[in-house]
């Protein structure tokens, strides 16, 4: 019989009494009772097929072009898809009751001289479509005895759900938990910028492993590309940084580097769970049993020991306003630091990304607007070259006191710079004295505005008291109405007189309130 050809054995056709053999073949399928008419159907007489649980255990149900539905049933349940737990390279529990199953890709070896030989074979991969996640949804619980209970809670059982049972036994069959072989070091509780989070750190021969709360992650030593050790512009933190390719999945997100943070002033005593003969066969030099130093040194000198990557510090061809190795700013909307290397930038924490200087085409330093706020900081955007995909990175809301140290470096790096700050100087210098002119005229306006305002105050007060003055100075009936009440009495004839002197002072006064220097005249004349 070719092996192509499936056949399965008590089957029931169209829910018929008796059993029979189906085969299927590439032409076409059939189905042969143990007693009766043989049934046959061509491929291309099938249209679509279901497949369901049914009465007799699963069912396949056909439709077909001309000769309607037919029902094959009985079927046990057959596997739809084998994958090798080879192919498994890590396992998370996505939900309440979802695992998560991550496969291993084309491009996760590492590069050497395999990489330069095979690049067309690489570029054929590329290519294709491959599968790297597949989610089961896993409902319900399940009942499993206690191996820890004593022989006093022999028979009991503890209830877990199916969903973490499949994810431990995944663990454990794909070899993606717990690794093979003794771990060399662990560090509990390690702070983790990039991915958010704290993981426990196992670290083996060949490899090491993060372990979270809700991820747990397997990475090779051979994907590790870069390794960072950046001290934090806060004097309070360093942050170690590693580089990985392929990136590590977490669901629809990648990320390429790692990064942790350490306290500064946090001390670690570590010894190395490895024999002496080991150390001196294989990691002499690189290695050592006992360590006593600050965590972030420890972490990163056995990091270095057990993957032969150099560690990368900051330039010091840079210091910063404030004598610091990076810069604080912000990259669209997540603040973070940028770190001046000898050969490139980084940016960290998230999103956390590296610029070698031989990819960049120009730096344009530059400032957004012109308020008060935005003299204070300056842009710095990195245009990569076009042979690299063009585009660029805009660093923004740097402080302006870091302008000089950026630029010096930058030219120390033979960075070509598109200097826009001066431009922007010269604009707002220009702005600011035609602000200050426009500030000035306003001044002298306001200020004879004012003085005309005091000259009208001033005739305001003269004339109300010019008619005081004049009474006091020219009016005889003011300093004579004591004694006319004396001598004469009223309605006397020096009251007429006085009555005809005050007519003619009206005349005067009248003159002087329409003669408008006069007033200034006659006040002065009074003085």
């Amino acid at each position: 019989m070719p092996s192509d050809v499936e056949t399965f054995e008590n089957i029931f056709l169209d829910l018929s009494r008796t059993p029979g053999r189906f085969r299927f073949a590439p032409s076409g399928m059939g189905w042969r009772p143990t007693t009766g008419e043989i049934w046959k159907m061509a491929n291309t007489e099938l249209s679509t097929a279901q497949w369901s649980r049914a009465a007799r255990g699963y069912e396949l149900k056909l439709f077909t072009r001309t000769m309607g539905i037919v029902q094959l049933d009985g079927f046990e349940l057959d596997p739809a898809f084998e994958i090798p737990f080879a192919e498994v390279s890590n396992s998370n529990l996505a939900g309440k009751n979802e695992v998560a199953v991550e496969f291993a890709t084309a491009d996760a070896g590492g590069g050497g001289a395999d990489e330069v030989g095979n690049k067309k074979k690489k570029k054929a991969a590329a290519q294709l479509d491959q599968l790297v996640e597949m989610r089961f949804y896993v409902p319900g619980t399940v009942k499993k005895g206690d191996e820890d209970a004593g022989s006093d809670a022999e028979g009991e059982e503890k209830e877990m759900s199916a969903a973490n049972l499949f994810y431990d036994t995944l663990k454990e069959k794909a070899d993606i938990g717990e690794v093979a072989g003794d771990t060399y070091a662990t560090f509990l509780d390690i702070l983790f910028l990039t991915p958010r989070g704290r993981y426990d750190i196992d670290m083996y021969e060949s490899s090491f492993r993060l372990r979270g709360k809700t991820y747990d992650y397997k990475i090779q030593f051979e994907n590790v590309k870069k390794f960072f050790l950046l001290p934090k512009p806060d004097d309070v933190h360093n942050m170690i940084v590693i580089g990985l390719d392929p990136p590590l999945r977490q669901g629809q997100t990648k990320y390429p580097f790692l990064v942790m943070q350490f306290k500064r002033e946090e001390d670690m005593e570590f010894d190395l769970n490895i024999t002496e003969d080991l150390l001196n066969e294989k990691y002499a030099g690189k290695l050592q049993m006992h360590y006593e130093n600050p965590a972030h040194q420890v972490v990163s000198q056995i990091f270095k020991g057990l993957t032969g990557k150099r560690i990368i510090t900051p330039s010091r061809d840079f210091s910063s306003h404030h004598q610091q190795s990076g810069v604080k700013c912000s990259l669209k909307a997540n603040e973070g630091h940028l770190f001046c290397l000898d050969k490139a930038f980084i940016f960290v924490p998230k999103p956390a990304v590296f610029i070698t200087f031989d990819k960049i085409a120009h730096i344009t330093m530059s400032r957004v607007g012109g308020s008060v706020s935005a003299s204070r900081t300056f842009d710095v955007t990195v245009s990569l070259k076009s042979s690299e995909g063009g585009g660029e990175y805009q660093f923004n809301n740097i402080n302006r006191e870091e302008q000089s140290s950026l630029e010096d470096f930058f030219k120390s790096k033979n960075l070509r710079i598109k200097n826009d700050l001066v431009d922007d100087s010269s604009a707002l210098l220009a702005q600011a004295l035609k602000d200050q002119d426009m500030d000035d005229d306003d001044d002298v306006a306001a200020a004879r505005g004012s003085a005309d305002e005091d000259e009208e105050s001033v005739d305001e007060d003269f004339q109300a008291e010019s008619e005081s003055d004049v009474a006091e100075e020219y009016d005889s009936a003011h300093e004579s109405s004591g004694g006319s009440d004396d001598e004469d009495g009223p309605g006397g004839e020096e009251d007429e007189d006085d009555e005809e002197e005050d007519e003619e002072m009206r005349d005067v006064e009248m003159e002087i309130r329409e003669d408008g220097p006069a007033k200034k005249k006659v006040k002065t004349s009074k003085k």
